[in-house]
């Protein structure tokens, strides 16, 4: 997730200089062009890239809109798995007979192990990766058989719950309120694939681009008069602005892919983690995850 801090201004051009050479070439192209043809190819007015600024506008604000829609709905989602996680461990601790009971502290740190499974999994990462530190060996092993990690060791959790009622530890009342927060957890993770899993429409993209192209080539036409060492500046510029809008509402419409614009989820792990130690009273706690540089995974 990007935090408040200056972008570098190499990320920037990362991201643009493929386009901006496109820009450049077909700057030199039209102006090659016109100087050969100029008698054969009219004056191209300005109003004509001008709408087609104004229209790729819209499409842009469009396409912002519903990116940003969606990258807002994955940061709810982990908003919840942060208050969801909290009020299960609590929950543990309120309701079974023992407070000391060991158990209390093997479901929490499942939790734990869920969170950075379910983040790592969503990122197309290893999901077992750094799982040592909460899971013994042998579960290690049961759920390495499974596709779906996460909702692995959601169901771990639910047969250790089950096993509590068995030896009457927890009452069938208090249970029914766990099993709650345990259906919470995974609609959670529902809509986190869900939103992984969405395609938003590549064609929108390819149309979105076709039309900014097509806005660089009026727009050249319209410069032509120009001298060329004013006019490529010029167009790269205004058509950068156009490029650099579409690429943020790309990256924010897929808010798991390990990118910076990402939403931080091993940073909300990490947060989930030190409260849940915190609650079993631990005092060798991790550390925040820190930024790196101006984002924050």
């Amino acid at each position: 997730m990007l935090i408040h801090s200056r972008i570098p201004l190499r990320y920037v051009f990362k991201k643009l200089k493929e386009d901006a050479l496109v820009i450049i070439l077909i700057g030199l192209a039209v102006h090659y062009i016109s100087a050969y043809y100029i008698n054969r190819i009219p004056q191209m007015p300005s109003n004509i890239p001008a709408f087609l600024g104004t229209a790729i506008s819209v499409l842009l604000s469009f396409k912002m809109s519903q990116s940003y829609d969606r990258w807002w709905e994955a940061r709810k989602v982990w908003g919840a798995i942060v208050n969801d996680s909290r009020s299960f461990v609590l929950q543990l601790q309120s309701f079974v007979k023992e407070s000391t009971n060991p158990m209390v502290k093997t479901l929490a740190y499942r939790q734990m192990a869920w969170c950075y499974s379910l983040g790592q999994t969503l990122r197309g990462l290893d999901p077992l990766e750094g799982l040592e530190a909460f899971l013994p060996a042998s579960e290690l092993q049961h759920l390495a058989t499974h596709k779906n990690k996460p909702l692995a060791i959601i169901q771990l959790n639910a047969q250790d719950i089950k096993n509590l009622i068995r030896r009457e530890e927890l009452d069938a009342y208090r249970h029914v309120q766990l099993d709650a927060t345990l259906v919470r957890l995974v609609e959670s993770m529902g809509k986190a694939e869900r939103i992984n899993g969405t395609v938003f429409p590549v064609t929108y993209r390819v149309f979105l681009h076709f039309a900014i192209y097509l806005f660089v080539i009026t727009l050249s036409f319209s410069l032509s008069e120009i001298p060329l060492i004013f006019e490529l500046p010029l167009l790269v510029v205004l058509s950068s602005v156009f490029f650099l809008l579409e690429k943020t509402a790309y990256h924010l419409q897929d808010p798991f892919r390990n990118r910076p614009s990402d939403t931080s989820v091993t940073a909300i792990a990490r947060t989930i983690e030190i409260n849940l130690r915190q609650l079993l009273n631990e005092t060798d706690l991790p550390q925040p995850v820190q930024p790196n540089g101006f984002y924050i995974l």
